[in-house]
């Protein structure tokens, strides 16, 4: 199986399976949509603490108002009553006024953290390191855990309003937000390696030739960003390991200069002539006036 390591930009993203015979096209698609699902799973993620500590998203036309506005204005929120999490609600007030504040108890909080912790687990960047490749399979896996954790503390759902739920129904709006930027759909997705884009239209054997065990580091990109850097000649694990080994050479030459010092050379004991002078009584001679 040739095996591509996706990024994007400098940031490893993951490592992906497929064959020379794929189609670029294929690959880009199912290279997409782990990314993206990847990102669905990390905004989930996001959420899920949110949840824990101040229970459900608010209708968006209380979000934001203070309790005073609210009786002001005589709203209400239907299903404060219906979304009632398992084991009964603590009250956590949300400060900044999203979440209507009846948070689950502790048990059912470590629930859905220990959750949260697993499924970013599953998907992580580190999985990289570990030379785990990253399936579509595993991205819904990890969406699975997290709809069974809501569930399990929210039997009666979450609001349809609520970001969670809109996530899990695949139904979340983007527009205007951070997260959008981050998307990249099959149709405006590019693979580029070594500098090159691969086409639509061929295949991965017309760039890396027959060989299934091929390694390389491929890129993800949106359609009309320009290419992306290259790959440096040295990772920057290379460059500290390269700059360690000088310095440690550096140290091990001083140290055999501050070796190299030959003033024993005018000791007695150094002296080649010593032991000839000593049986011809030429030692201990003194001159002069006694």
């Amino acid at each position: 199986m040739v095996q591509l390591h996706v990024k994007r930009g400098d940031e490893s993203q993951f490592l992906f399976n497929t064959t020379t015979d794929a189609p670029v096209e294929a690959v880009i698609q199912q290279v997409t949509d782990i990314y993206n699902g990847r990102l669905k799973v990390d905004r989930i993620c996001s959420e899920i603490p949110e949840l824990a500590d101040h229970g459900v998203t608010l209708p968006p036309n209380m979000q934001g108002l203070t309790e005073e506005q609210i009786v002001e204005l005589k709203l209400k929120d239907d299903w404060e009553e219906k979304c009632i999490p398992s084991g009964g609600a603590v009250f956590r007030k949300d400060e900044i006024g999203r979440r209507n504040g009846h948070a689950p108890n502790d048990k059912m909080k470590e629930v859905l953290i220990r959750t949260v912790e697993e499924a970013k687990a599953l998907i992580s960047k580190k999985q990289v390191q570990a030379n785990v490749c990253v399936t579509m399979e595993m991205v819904k896996e990890a969406l699975d855990q997290l709809r069974g954790a809501v569930m399990i503390v929210y039997p009666m759902g979450l609001p349809p309003h609520d970001p969670i739920r809109l996530e899990l129904e695949d139904q979340e709006d983007l527009s205007g937000t951070q997260a959008s930027l981050q998307v990249i759909t099959g149709e405006e997705g590019q693979l580029w390696w070594a500098g090159k884009e691969m086409q639509r239209g061929k295949k991965l054997k017309d760039y890396i030739g027959r060989n299934e065990k091929t390694k390389l580091v491929v890129k993800i990109q949106k359609k009309g960003q320009g290419a992306p850097a290259r790959e440096p000649v040295v990772t920057d694990e290379q460059q500290k390991q390269m700059m360690l080994h000088y310095y440690r050479r550096q140290e091990e030459l001083k140290k055999l200069e501050e070796a190299d010092d030959d003033s024993y050379l005018d000791s007695e004991w150094s002296n080649r002539q010593a032991l000839k002078r000593q049986f011809q009584g030429l030692t201990d001679i003194k001159w002069g006036p006694r």
